[in-house]
């Protein structure tokens, strides 16, 4: 999605956050997109609009959006944090295969919550649901994959 100036403006007030070209910059680049990148592609991608942009200041600036609620850290089991823009009440599908992950929006899981007993003392916050298996693309890898030392399907 893409923002205009106003209304990322109005969010990092919302938030009470200066708005740098960098932070902007950052955080535009992940509010655009659906598909949950590392520090690492967002760099890669900032860097293009802005070359002196270093990945320190993209971890940095991560960090600042994520503690004022503006972006979301999604570490699902992977080797490195993945980065959501969404910041709206949502749940994930991620493959196994190739580590997709993608939103699920549903009232219904939203609505999920624990009993008193369950929870133990607890002060429960939130919660997110995640859904594991095979996107489409890696299910249809698998079918392809020829056998292996003259072993038959």
């Amino acid at each position: 999605m893409k923002l205009s100036s106003d209304e990322l403006h109005a969010r990092f007030r919302r938030h009470a956050l200066r708005l740098t070209r960098q932070r902007a910059a950052i955080y535009s680049a992940l509010a655009s997109v659906n598909s949950h990148p590392t520090a690492d592609d967002l760099y890669r991608t900032v860097k293009q609009r802005y070359p002196m942009m270093s990945l320190n200041t993209v971890y940095y600036t991560l960090s600042v959006l994520c503690r004022a609620g503006l972006v979301q850290e999604v570490n699902v089991g992977h080797d490195v944090a993945r980065f959501d823009g969404n910041v709206t009440a949502h749940h994930h599908l991620i493959c196994v295969g190739c580590r997709q992950i993608v939103d699920v929006i549903d009232e219904g899981l939203n609505q999920l919550a624990v009993s008193r007993g369950q929870a133990r003392g607890f002060r429960i916050l939130g919660h997110r649901v995640e859904f594991h298996g095979y996107c489409a693309g890696c299910q249809r890898a698998m079918l392809d994959v020829p056998p292996r030392n003259g072993q038959k399907h």
